[in-house]
């Protein structure tokens, strides 16, 4: 399965961010380095995480190519280098694999695995309808224009399905299990200064945001995002969706 890859660049070195082992402001810190304070259940949980990655169940091959596009752009990792690139799709798979909800479900929506099967079918054929090629096969520019318009829940072009189900709703649950997917992985803790679970341990210095004796001081940096990127389109009052300097 191809990725696409668009860097953010160092605005102050002059260079593409990118093959980084560990993205974000806190360099050298590990949250694993912290297991030996937590119980074995949750240690197991935390490791499953690092070394084992289940395979794709329930999206066919063109699907699940849809989807990791999709994936690509809503939590992009194009600075990361690709043996620490966190799984997310496989953890979308294995939800709807197994059917799980993610607690409620709206009642205008569809079940979330036919909610899902619907929505990449509309966005795939969205890009052909407005590009000409398959999502996979669009411009990283093209696939965000697309995947704004949906995020806008004003869908360009418009689609059938978003008649049958809200655009926003299915919108929010997309954005949902990829942001969950992501964060809980302990390489996204270390890209935050995260320690993980506080249990047993517990964390001491609750106030004034005080760091734990464990933690890395957070070390910014610069950096604009990628210049085919839709965060640089400029919004009223001539400002930015994201900016300089922002985080991952």
């Amino acid at each position: 399965m191809t990725t696409k890859r668009s860097f953010p660049f160092d605005s102050v070195r002059g260079r593409e961010i990118k093959e980084l082992s560990q993205p974000g402001y806190y360099n050298g810190f590990s949250a694993l380095d912290q297991k030996e304070y937590w119980d074995e259940a949750t240690l197991q949980v935390v490791q499953k995480r690092v070394e084992l990655s289940d395979p794709i169940r329930f999206f066919n091959e063109k699907e699940a190519a849809t989807m990791q596009a999709i994936v690509d752009r809503l939590v992009p990792q194009d600075d990361r280098a690709e043996d620490r690139t966190i799984p997310v799709l496989p953890v979308i798979d294995g939800r709807l694999f197994k059917n799980r909800l993610n607690g409620f479900r709206y009642e205008d929506m569809p079940p979330d695995q036919e909610a899902y099967l619907r929505g990449v079918q509309a966005i795939d054929e969205m890009a052909m309808g407005r590009y000409g090629v398959s999502f996979v096969d669009a411009s990283v520019h093209q696939q965000e224009l697309l995947l704004k318009s949906l995020r806008d829940q004003k869908p360009d072009p418009d689609h059938h399905v978003w008649q049958t189900m809200p655009v926003g709703r299915f919108w929010s649950m997309l954005l949902e299990d990829c942001v969950t997917a992501y964060y809980a992985h302990p390489w996204a803790w270390d890209e935050i200064g995260f320690g993980g679970p506080s249990y047993p341990r517990g964390y001491m210095r609750l106030e004034n945001g005080l760091p734990e004796p464990w933690e890395k001081d957070e070390r910014r940096y610069e950096w604009n995002a990628p210049a085919d990127s839709v965060s640089e389109l400029e919004l009223p009052g001539n400002k930015t969706l994201s900016g300089n300097g922002g985080g991952q």
